[in-house]
C-alpha cells in the first residue's frame, strides 16, 4: 500500500526508470547512491515496486517504533541493533546463503551528509556471499533512477571500486554538493 503511494509520487514528479534488473539475477547486494535526501528512500522504494523487486534493507532498530514501524516493515526493513557487538556482515552472508532469492540494499555512504569514504559492509557481504552488486542510483538532474550492470567483485578493492566510481561519476544527487565521488573507495 505505502509503495503504491511512493510510485504515485514518482510518476507525478515525472521520474522514469532506466536499467531494470536482469531477470537471471536472483540474489544481489544493491547499492543506494547517491544518498543525500530523505526523498531518496521514497524514489528508491517506487523503483523497487515498479520493477517488482522485493528488496530488504538494514536500518537502525531505534527507528523501528510505531507508527514508523508499519512503513518500515511493509518496505522490507531489517532492524539492526548497533549497540551490540555482533557480526552483521556474517548475518547478511547467511541470509544470502539460506535464500533462493534475496536483494539487500545498502546505503554505502551511511548517511545523507558528505563522506570521505564509503562504508565497506556492502563489499564484504557481496564478496562473502558470492553475489553480484547492483549499482542502484537516482539522478535528480535527469529525473531517472534504476540499476547499472551487475558488478561481480574480484577481491581487488581498488579495481572493484574504480568500477563503481566510473558508474556514479555522472549521477547527480538531490544535494549534489553532499555527494563526494572521491569517497567511492574503501578505507
Amino acid at each position: 500500500m505505502i509503495t503504491r503511494f511512493f510510485i504515485l509520487i514518482f510518476k507525478l514528479r515525472g521520474w522514469k526508470i532506466v536499467g531494470p534488473v536482469p531477470p537471471e539475477i536472483k540474489k544481489a547486494v544493491v547499492i543506494a547512491a547517491p544518498h543525500t535526501s530523505n526523498w531518496d528512500f521514497i524514489y528508491a522504494m517506487a523503483i523497487f515496486g515498479l520493477c517488482k523487486l522485493k528488496v530488504r534493507y538494514l536500518i537502525k532498530k531505534e527507528l523501528n517504533f510505531f507508527p514508523l514501524s508499519i512503513v518500515l516493515k511493509n518496505t522490507g526493513a531489517i532492524p539492526v541493533d548497533r549497540s551490540k557487538k555482533h557480526n552483521l556482515t556474517e548475518d547478511v552472508i547467511t541470509r544470502f546463503k539460506e535464500a533462493d532469492e534475496l536483494f539487500i540494499t545498502f546505503a554505502t555512504e551511511g548517511t545523507r551528509k558528505r563522506v570521505e569514504k564509503w562504508r565497506s559492509g556492502f563489499y564484504h557481504a557481496a564478496l562473502g556471499a558470492q553475489v553480484p552488486v547492483l549499482p542502484g542510483y537516482l539522478d535528480y538532474k535527469r529525473k531517472e533512477g534504476g540499476f547499472g550492470a551487475p558488478i561481480y567483485l574480484t577481491g581487488d578493492k581498488a579495481e572493484d571500486m574504480a568500477k563503481f566510481r566510473a558508474f556514479y561519476a555522472d549521477k547527480t544527487a538531490k544535494y549534489y554538493t553532499l555527494f563526494n565521488i572521491d569517497a567511492v573507495r574503501l578505507g
